[in-house]
């Protein structure tokens, strides 16, 4: 082979922790030959779906390997994690994401791959910078499934109703994104944006592009409160004018999920989104849509849009089974049936060769992703580092803080400041 863990967090979760229990992490089956694996992942019902078409054809060809998948949405995931891994049952493989690696290696909750006889998992084929964002010191802890980029997504149709041209996103600036977003509303034809400012991959690619960053190497934070003062100003001015949803709906939409957002309910014209949502967005929205990079690239210091693991396989450390968990990532990993069902949905594989075996299996809008991926690729700046333990608090306080900026019970720099305060504060 190849080279915030919050236990406080255990609100509805005790059914699945009594099903890790009944299941057993890393338990024998059937019979004494077959060993049970718990693998589990978030996501939509169609991901769920895919999932248990790859754990079926993989049981298939492994009898002696029986996988009890276990999902749940976004939010619930992390609860239901946390309280598994701190009662001693965490699931043998786990999907991890990058706010939190870092964190469940520091609690020794991660298997390093590493560690594992040369044969039990080939990463040979692995776009090498998705490779190195799981590793962490020395070790290898998580695997990326895929990649994906933090973008625009756009609706032609509202901008052919509002008789808008779509924007050149080679050289269009923050404030082109401001004033579109406010000549669509104008028109009638829908809302230009849904409000943008709590996504902190979001703020990351603004304040690279200022030569910042939300995160350095040592894990302190490499931002100034006045970088995302101006991102939650522009928010909160395209909130004001128009362009976006007044703060009361942008908070009901915001927590909503992708199909109620604006672009899904063909009732606005561009939004922040990963660019393995397109499909979803699309079959949704019922029509096309249309990926755009980030205002800004062109006139900054630097790109600030990178390519991002859309997620990570890792191997629990208190498997009893490491060798048989491995034979399931390697499947999920560098089985080209295994990514013919999922294709994109887990980003575009991290493995190449799959990566080009699957290009002529995918629906159109799934070729916009690899072909746009493909084409920004050369342009981008290095990857960030990996974000530090606590970083997962991040989300809740962005949002919170965020919000506090658009009902303007807080100015920008004052929320900026706080939330410098309590990042501060959870990642140390």
């Amino acid at each position: 082979m190849r080279r915030s863990m919050r236990f406080g967090r255990q609100s509805v979760v005790v059914g699945f922790a009594l099903a890790l229990v009944a299941s057993g992490c890393g338990d024998s089956g059937g019979d004494d030959t077959t060993v049970t694996l718990q693998f589990s992942w978030w996501g939509s019902d169609s991901r769920h779906d895919e999932t248990q078409q790859i754990i079926d054809a993989f049981e298939a060809a492994n009898p002696d390997i029986r996988i009890n998948g276990d999902f749940t949405d976004w939010n619930s995931y992390w609860d239901r994690l946390a309280t598994a891994t701190a009662g001693g049952r965490p699931p043998d493989i786990i999907t991890q994401e990058e706010r939190f690696v870092s964190e469940y290696v520091a609690n020794n909750q991660l298997l390093d791959l590493n560690t594992l006889p040369d044969d039990a998992l080939d990463l040979n084929h692995l776009d090498e910078a998705a490779l190195a964002a799981g590793e962490i010191g020395d070790g290898l802890y998580a695997i990326a499934t895929g990649v994906n980029a933090f973008t625009i997504v756009a609706d032609p149709e509202i901008f052919d109703e509002a008789g808008v041209e779509l924007p050149d996103d080679t050289t269009w600036t923050w404030q082109d994104y401001l004033d579109l977003s406010v000549e669509i509303s104008e028109s009638g034809a829908g809302y230009g944006a849904q409000v943008f400012g709590t996504n902190e991959a979001g703020f990351n690619a603004y304040a690279r592009q200022r030569g910042e960053s939300l995160y350095q190497a040592d894990g302190g934070l490499g931002f100034s409160a006045e970088t995302l003062a101006e991102w939650w100003t522009l928010s909160l001015d395209q909130t004001l004018l128009g362009g976006a949803p007044e703060a009361t709906e942008s908070v009901e939409i915001g927590s909503s999920g992708p199909d109620q957002s604006l672009l899904a309910t063909n009732d606005g014209a561009m939004g922040f989104w990963w660019t393995n949502q397109l499909g979803a967005l699309a079959g949704a929205a019922g029509r096309d849509l249309v990926l755009l990079r980030q205002p800004g690239e062109a006139d900054g210091q630097r790109p600030g849009m990178y390519l991002k693991p859309a997620m990570f396989y890792s191997i629990s450390a208190n498997t009893d089974h490491p060798e048989e968990a491995a034979r399931f990532v390697d499947y999920l990993l560098n089985s080209a049936e295994a990514a013919e069902i999922m294709l994109t949905d887990r980003g575009l594989p991290a493995n190449l060769e799959v990566r080009e075996a699957i290009q002529p299996l995918l629906p159109e809008t799934e070729q916009q992703v690899s072909e746009f991926l493909a084409e920004i690729t050369p342009e981008l700046a290095d990857p960030p580092p990996p974000p530090p333990t606590g970083a997962g608090e991040a989300v809740d306080i962005m949002q919170r803080l965020h919000e506090e900026v658009l009902f303007e019970r807080m100015t920008p720099i004052e929320a900026a400041e706080q939330f410098m305060q309590e990042l501060e504060a959870a990642t140390s």
